[in-house]
């Protein structure tokens, strides 16, 4: 089974910064880490390694030459290669044109890896939050797709993946046939951790970078910000409100009950 892993380099959002005359997010100085729904997601794809062990996982990302790090975080978790698009002409790229590039790089490694069985991505990146580049990349190499994976195996006569998708107040099980695209979001359990071996293996790993001239073939018209149709008109930091009362009575109907009366004390209700 050939497993790509599409994961992100995201900013701490504890330390977001935005640039005022682009609207795009600084990054230079800014702690980085691993786009959490991609670690699910990276994890999904070490779980069916580990059932078969003849599984190959391979990582790219998009994003400036420092964002190797994760790359390499990803080797020494579960990865066995990995790959950075990066270029001047990728820069400022939305989700629209982000997908567009990934769909180009995913024909380009293919060449090399042979083709995708499956191509896991997280749900969403925690410094966007829009959840559109994994379904959108979908669309675009016209794959099948599951949103909202929790967990998947092999079917029974392994031509396709049974996922578990996570609904609003219940889970169900989708078949779905290769090649195809899973979006995962936060399972019940933890990712594992990198092991000592892998760390000292990815810290010597040669990632191969996919750059400007790796896509002759590329519309550059759908391409950085000149082929981004989203645009910022404005962005803020709201307000902080403090106050606010907590209600967990032990039954839903009892807070149903107390928030009842509490509107009737303020006169809301």
């Amino acid at each position: 089974m050939n497993i790509l892993v599409c994961v992100k380099q995201v900013p701490d959002t504890t330390e977001i910064k935005i640039d005022p005359v682009k609207h795009t997010l600084v990054r230079a100085g800014v702690p980085s880490i691993l786009n959490p729904f991609d670690g699910f997601a990276l994890e999904a794809a070490a779980r069916l390694k580990d059932k078969d062990p003849g599984t190959k996982i391979v990582v790219v990302t998009m994003g400036p030459p420092q964002a190797t790090a994760v790359l390499k975080e990803a080797l020494s978790i579960a990865a066995d290669k990995a790959y950075l698009v990066s270029g001047r002409t990728f820069g400022g790229s939305d989700t629209l044109a982000t997908s567009y590039i990934l769909s180009q790089a995913v024909r380009k490694m293919e060449e090399t890896e042979g083709k995708f069985d499956a191509i896991f991505c997280g749900k969403q990146a925690i410094d966007g939050d829009t959840a559109q580049v994994g379904p959108e990349l979908a669309e675009h190499l016209g794959l099948p797709q599951v949103t909202y994976g929790l967990t998947c195996e092999k079917n029974a006569d392994g031509s396709g993946l049974e996922v578990v998708q996570e609904g609003d107040g219940y889970n169900q099980v989708i078949g779905i046939q290769f090649p195809c695209l899973v979006t995962f979001t936060k399972p019940s359990f933890d990712p594992r951790f990198p092991t000592i071996k892998r760390k000292l293996a990815a810290n010597r790993a040669n990632i191969p970078v996919l750059g400007d001239d790796a896509f002759p073939d590329i519309d550059t018209s759908r391409i950085g910000l000149k082929g981004s149709p989203t645009h910022v008109k404005t962005t803020f930091t709201p307000e902080q409100k403090t106050g606010g009362v907590i209600i967990q009575e032990e039954s839903e109907e009892e807070s149903a009950k107390k928030l009842v009366a509490l509107l009737g004390e303020k006169k809301v209700v």
